[in-house]
């Protein structure tokens, strides 16, 4: 089994890598970080904080970043992207995510969002969505602390290794 975090480097998101690795230590899971990006969408890599203000877009950069701000964080986490079209319908980020999640038999997945799980979610919302799918448990993570985020990155394993996948 595997614990699915998605990951747009956002503090939540970060946190629920954090926490994902903490419950992987004690029961044994596996944890995978799942990243999509649309292409060339400049506007969105800016939202999410993937690109400064004039920054050229690059999805191998992004991309790049992406997977070095994961094993910072959980060395022992692997990484996975999946790109999307620029103009990608509502919906096709949380889809993409909820798949990765199924084809990885999911156990659980940690979904870092502020408004995912509420009784009134945004239609547009990517957790919303994959809070609503799947054969999965959701754990979901709506505050930053108390986290161990620094303390796991100062005691991480420098000779750990993470699986990249390229798609």
């Amino acid at each position: 089994m595997t614990f699915v975090v998605p990951f747009d480097g956002s503090e939540l998101a970060e946190t629920a890598l954090v926490r994902a690795s903490e419950f992987a230590d004690v029961l044994d899971e596996r944890v995978l970080a799942v990243t999509v990006v649309p292409r060339r969408n400049k506007q969105y890599a800016r939202e999410h904080g993937w690109l400064g203000p004039e920054e050229p877009f690059d999805v191998k950069s992004i991309i790049s970043s992406l997977h070095e701000r994961v094993v910072d964080l959980v060395p022992e986490a692997d990484f996975r992207h999946i790109t999307v079209d620029k103009y990608a319908p509502t919906g096709t980020i949380s889809t993409q995510i909820s798949k990765a999640a199924r084809q990885e038999d999911a156990s659980m997945v940690f979904l870092g969002s502020e408004n995912a799980g509420r009784i009134v979610t945004s239609v547009t919302s990517v957790g919303g969505n994959i809070s609503s799918r799947g054969g999965y448990d959701i754990v979901i993570i709506r505050n930053r602390a108390p986290s161990k985020i620094e303390r796991l990155q100062d005691a991480g394993d420098p000779d750990a290794k993470s699986d990249f996948f390229v798609t």
